[in-house]
């Protein structure tokens, strides 16, 4: 009997003990459950917060990008909205043969040109001030005006000048609308001309007329000249020569003896001579 008692006394032992066992796994497996979901929400927290972060990344790029999409569809409808008024302004000169718009635009970039001893006319290049007009214009002056559109005087720098192609260089103080120029490979014999000047002393008149030929010769043996039959008179020279796009094809630089035969230098001449002057003057060129 009393050895039954010891083996049941073991076989108590032994259960409790693994009741222990099983009872310490249980608690460790538990702590380690706990452990694993608090990671796991901070996990799922932090995952939260970061695609909140995402989102309102993403919200905020967006919405960027919408406002740069706008303003961008807002500056190509304004350009669209300038280009079509200026290519309205062309079409009625081209159909109605009513040249007032360009005209009317064109003359703010024309000045006269006054010495002691000569009067003549020149037009204007840049925004900056920079004018040319024929260096005949300037011969044996003291000191050069010019008179710009609303009347106002301002003084002239001479630059440069070149005497082979009768051209200068000025410049004038003052912010201003200026001329571009047309590529003279361009014009054609019968497209209509416009000749802006102040032919004897009267300021800012006018002449339409066609391209008569191309590429006659100049008193310097230089084949780059237009002629037409837009009158040109003392005074006009140094005034632009404009196509009906308002674009610089040459600058009025004599008549001959008959009535209706003028010439003006070739636009690609001018801009070659002047930039030639402006790069030895200026280190820099006036005319793009």
């Amino acid at each position: 009997m009393k050895k039954l008692d010891d083996n049941s006394l073991k076989v108590f032992s032994i259960v409790v003990v693994v009741i222990l066992i099983f009872q310490s796994v249980l608690i460790v497996y538990s702590i380690i459950k706990i452990y694993g979901l608090e990671n796991q929400d901070r996990l799922n927290l932090e995952s939260l917060g970061n695609l909140n972060i995402s989102i309102n990344q993403r919200i905020d790029d967006s919405e960027l990008t919408v406002q740069n999409q706008i303003t961008s569809v807002e500056k190509d409808i304004l350009d669209t909205r300038t280009n079509l008024i200026k290519e309205v302004g062309i079409i009625k000169a081209k159909s109605s043969s009513d040249f007032s718009n360009i005209i009317e635009t064109s003359k703010k970039s024309v000045v006269t040109i006054k010495t002691d001893v000569s009067q003549g006319t020149g037009f204007i290049i840049s925004n900056d001030g920079y004018v040319i007009t024929n260096a005949h214009v300037l011969y044996d002056g003291s000191y050069a005006n010019a008179i710009t559109s609303d009347q106002e005087t301002k003084k002239m720098k001479l630059i440069g000048y070149n005497d082979t192609m009768d051209l200068a260089l000025l410049k004038i103080d003052g912010s201003y609308d200026y001329f571009e120029f047309e590529d003279s490979d361009n014009i054609r014999v019968g497209e209509k001309v416009i000749a802006i000047g102040n032919p004897l002393g009267l300021s800012f008149s006018v002449s339409e007329g066609i391209v008569s030929a191309i590429d006659r010769v100049g008193n310097n043996g230089i084949n780059g000249y237009i002629q037409t039959d837009a009158s040109l008179n003392p005074g006009n020279s140094g005034g632009p020569l404009i196509n009906t796009n308002g674009k610089v094809i040459g600058i009025n630089n004599f008549k001959a003896n008959a009535e209706n035969i003028g010439f003006a230098l070739e636009s690609n001449y001018i801009i070659e001579t002047i930039n030639s002057i402006a790069i030895k003057k200026l280190n820099s060129t006036v005319i793009n």
